[in-house]
């Protein structure tokens, strides 16, 4: 990013963000009225469930630093929760909310006690081999999960004054769902990046021996942000399960892991609307793609590659996340031509 780039984005900011992100939410809520297609709403609600996703990964890898390669698990966690107290014991949809997030947070709190002892590249190693125990387990556990054939469950339903109005597959009422889903998780995280918390996260991120000798707790800190994104991962396994009406263990496999972390670097680590921008870039352009059946997934790669190359801190990272990527060699030569600077004006 040169100094043309860094005056744009400062210039950016300028703009008043409230009144952005008013603008963006009424577009949003009044889009089903200009194109009622159930398909394009249909890629619009999942690219909304990845959205949700990524900003709970958002939450371990962007703001703590933590490579998490199996967060499908705590995705599967809370679909699979609902599923199993649906068909088990007849909870309905609303009812099974706090559980299915209770139980995915549970879940990253007994995985992370253990695995978070480990960092960097191990620790990377250790989850991604823990989503694919989970996935296999999941499989396994037919008289619980339903084996390989999965689970159908109720799709959710709203009682109002004498009616009872069932969403089933109408892609609709899942859209408005999942927008009041994705708000409730934005103002989650960004009130968690702005608090003591964030902050201490960004300092465990970017150095966690300077942080731990400044009296932060890394330890406890790093298991709450694993617990945070674990729960948000089982909140949006709660909205899938829904509105899929079905939950297999394929949902939850390695690629998704893999497609969620892509869309968080391809967003910009650290970035709230970058996240939900890569999910539904992430998500739509493959969908358009889709007559192009054979080249879709090159034209894809070809786009990551593009992105790591040219702009490495993602669509929405900041002069700081970019200053990070930046070659030691050039930011010597940049402080040098500064310090020389100076020298002939004085």
């Amino acid at each position: 990013m040169n100094r043309r780039g860094i005056g744009l984005y400062q210039a950016t900011k300028k703009i008043p963000r409230r009144a952005v992100n008013v603008f963006i939410l009424l577009i949003l809520f009044a889009l089903p009225l200009f194109d009622r297609n159930q398909y394009h709403l249909e890629v619009l609600v999942s690219a909304g469930i990845f959205a949700i996703l990524v900003l709970g990964l958002n939450v371990m890898t962007g703001y703590c630093g933590l490579l998490n390669l199996g967060y499908a698990a705590f995705f599967a966690a809370g679909a699979y929760t609902y599923a199993i107290l649906n068909v088990r014991f007849g909870w309905s949809f609303w009812v099974s909310l706090p559980a299915c997030i209770i139980s995915a947070g549970a879940f990253g709190l007994a995985f992370g006690s253990c695995a978070l002892r480990l960092k960097g590249d191990y620790l990377a190693v250790v989850t991604l081999g823990f989503g694919e125990i989970t996935r296999i387990a999941l499989n396994n556990m037919d008289s619980l999960t339903g084996g390989p054939n999965g689970l159908t469950v109720a799709h959710p339903a709203l009682w109002l004054p004498h009616k009872r109005l069932a969403f089933g597959i109408n892609s609709l009422p899942y859209y408005y769902l999942t927008l009041l889903a994705i708000l409730v998780t934005v103002i989650i995280v960004s009130r968690l990046s702005s608090s003591r918390f964030g902050r201490a996260w960004i300092a465990i991120k970017e150095d966690e021996v300077a942080a731990a000798c400044l009296g932060i707790h890394t330890g406890k800190l790093k298991l709450l942000a694993f617990c945070i994104g674990s729960a948000l991962a089982g909140f949006a396994g709660w909205l899938f399960a829904g509105k899929q009406g079905f939950v297999s263990p394929e949902s939850f496999d390695f690629i998704t892991s893999i497609m969620l972390t892509a869309m968080l670097v391809f967003g910009g680590m650290g970035s709230i609307p970058g996240a939900i921008v890569a999910a539904l870039a992430l998500t739509i352009i493959p969908e358009v793609l889709r007559p192009l059946q054979q080249y879709r997934m090159f034209f894809f790669g070809t786009v990551m590659i593009v992105m790591m190359l040219f702009r490495p801190q993602g669509l929405f990272g900041g002069v700081r996340i970019f200053e990070e990527f930046r070659p030691e060699s050039e930011r010597i030569r940049q402080e040098e031509d500064e310090a020389l600077g100076e020298d002939l004006r004085q």
